[in-house]
């Protein structure tokens, strides 16, 4: 038996129990993997029970484990954010253990262990259940990263980042071309997008909202990371 942790802080860590948090309309899991602290997450439709994961990152035991518990036989879709390791680790095993179908941007694709059943850009859309997510390229961490973007029954949003955004700033980017681009990329497609009260869930580490980080922009583009 999994204990899933609640109230839900948006922290988790290597070896610690997952969190939920219930959003009008779905609820979102959330558990680190691998001694670099990957997120997965699974979001699941209330109405349907229909659920998608994003990021099979590592320890694909605690994935089945958390997936055969919570959404059993439920997960349609696996996405991938993009192509470095860490966050692939587990997906050729949970892909096979769930026979859900995989997703990934054809930029990032080829380094990944299974050959996407689907391949993503940005202004596409994911249907799971009742629920949308629509795909937003960002361009600097990598060739083809995506976010995904839910807007829940109130209204609010929740972005899954990836690498491309955290707490703090971009992700890494190693030469000045590269930074320019995924600044460029999350300030027109996230931050002037969407509202302040947006939840931003990062391929590591904590949660934050675009509230929290929007005061920041121009201390990001001046250091240049």
């Amino acid at each position: 038996m999994i204990t899933i942790d609640r109230p839900y802080t948006g922290h988790v860590s290597p070896g610690s129990n997952p969190q939920q948090r219930d959003i009008p309309g779905a609820r979102i899991l959330k558990l680190s993997v691998g001694r670099m602290d990957n997120n997965c997450y699974v979001i699941q439709d209330a109405a349907t029970g229909a659920a998608l994961l994003i990021d099979a990152a590592n320890e694909a035991d605690r994935i089945a484990d958390l997936i055969a518990q919570e959404t059993p036989g439920k997960i349609r879709l696996i996405v991938t954010t993009h192509q470095h390791a860490d966050h692939w680790f587990a997906l050729k095993e949970t892909h096979a253990e769930t026979g859900a179908p995989t997703a990934a941007h054809e930029l990032d694709a080829p380094p990944l262990p299974v050959v996407p059943d689907r391949l993503i850009t940005d202004g596409d859309t994911l249907e799971i259940g009742t629920l949308t997510f629509h795909i937003i390229h960002l361009t600097g961490h990598t060739p083809g990263s995506v976010a995904l973007a839910l807007t829940d029954e109130s209204g609010r949003t929740h972005l899954f980042t990836g690498d491309s955004l955290f707490p703090g700033g971009l992700g890494r980017t190693t030469n000045p071309e590269d930074f320019n681009t995924l600044f460029a990329d999350v300030t027109s497609k996230l931050f002037d997008r969407y509202g302040d009260d947006t939840i931003v869930y990062p391929g590591h580490g904590d949660d934050t909202t675009l509230g929290a980080e929007r005061p920041h922009l121009d201390e990001w583009r001046s250091r240049g990371w």
